[in-house]
């Protein structure tokens, strides 16, 4: 099970929303607005700005930058991915 960093809960809460980890074993994290599900983000087989932070920081901003490059806001799971664990 997909551990939540605070960087993640601190990025939901400035959005308005809650996360908790996903009951999809592929998902990271379930995200929650209201108390409703809208959606599951993160894939487990990736690590995240989070799990790179903690081996190395210039690792982790490469990391992010590259990621920010790969990725635009064209659906909502993408757009939560990118602010919660990017």
């Amino acid at each position: 099970m997909y551990i939540i960093e605070p960087y993640t809960k601190i990025q939901a809460s400035r959005m308005g929303l809650t996360v908790k980890p996903s009951h999809d074993k592929y998902k990271k994290i379930d995200v929650f607005k209201d108390g409703h599900k809208i959606a599951s983000v993160g894939d487990t087989q990736y690590k995240d700005y989070t799990k790179y932070l903690k081996e190395d920081k210039a690792l982790a901003e490469e990391r992010r930058k590259l990621y920010h490059q790969r990725h635009t806001y064209n659906t909502l799971r993408e757009r939560l991915a990118r602010k919660l664990l990017w």
